[in-house]
């Protein structure tokens, strides 16, 4: 996943800088929630369990902060080969969220942060390196 973003209007919340619409956006939250509600870890079942809810249109919150749908309970749906190519692997692929192939489970995990960090500490080898001759 190739992430853009401007660092003089970055926005404060993680997900508007991960991903590209406010369903995506609900979405993600909705799963980090639902893998913090269950001591961040869940099984392979339990996010198919999730993703069918998603899908059917079964899965109802109160976290979406926007209006007109602040305060209010709200039935959410998102396909679910879409959750899986569009919020899961990406989140997997970026280390916001782990996948154990021995215990099948998902886990919340902080290598996101500290892949970013590697990015910076390479941007900052590539500033120090001296420059190189170029024939004209």
């Amino acid at each position: 996943m190739v992430m853009l973003f401007d660092r003089f209007n970055l926005p404060e919340d993680i997900y508007e800088i991960v991903f590209a619409t406010k369903q995506q956006i609900i979405v993600a939250k909705l799963l980090i929630e639902h893998i913090k509600e269950n001591d961040s870890e869940i099984g392979k079942t339990e996010m198919s369990m999730f993703a069918t809810k998603l899908h059917e249109g079964n899965l109802i919150t109160d976290i979406i902060e926007e209006a007109p749908y602040k305060g209010k309970k709200v039935k959410v749906s998102y396909n679910k080969r879409q959750f899986y190519d569009r919020i899961l692997t990406p989140m997997k692929s970026m280390g916001i969220v782990d996948y154990d192939l021995y215990k099948k489970t998902y886990k919340l995990s902080d290598k996101l942060n500290k892949e970013l960090i590697r990015i910076g500490l390479l941007w900052l080898r590539e500033l120090n390196k001296p420059p190189i001759k170029i024939k004209r």
